[in-house]
């Protein structure tokens, strides 16, 4: 049987709770990722931020405001003011077959996976998306 920790990235990349909006922005843009999970400084999972958050966040250009102060506004906003704290955590151990359905029928777009309550991973749409890519190719070269 999979498991979540067979497909699950585990070089995540994750911010402190005190961290900025805009420190948050940055790691999104350069790292080309939607989700970071929020740990405190032992690595205990505390939160987790979304894109949609951020974007929530952000205060729109239709606002008038100008880009530096825009820039000022958000670095003064620190993540725990807008991080989701009741967020559906797995273990390593759980199967995929189930992680698939919490994704799919909850609409999440990530799992943070927890070992000895730590964040060991995560678990997102693009993993499954590398999986079926992976099992495509292994049928395609039977064919």
């Amino acid at each position: 049987m999979f498991q979540v920790k067979d497909i699950m990235t585990k070089d995540v990349f994750t911010l402190n709770h005190n961290e900025s909006l805009s420190a948050a922005k940055d790691l999104m843009d350069l790292a080309r990722i939607r989700h970071i999970p929020i740990v405190d400084s032992q690595g205990k999972f505390t939160g987790l931020l979304t894109h949609r958050d951020i974007l929530a966040a952000t205060i729109s250009e239709l606002a008038g405001i100008d880009r530096q102060t825009q820039d000022e506004i958000e670095s003064g906003i620190p993540i725990r003011e807008i991080m989701q704290i009741d967020v559906v955590t797995v273990t390593a151990d759980l199967s995929l077959k189930k992680a698939a359905r919490l994704l799919l029928e909850e609409k999440y777009g990530c799992l943070p996976v927890i070992c000895e309550d730590k964040l060991c991973g995560i678990i997102t749409e693009a993993d499954f998306l590398r999986l079926t890519i992976d099992l495509l190719d292994a049928v395609e070269q039977e064919d």
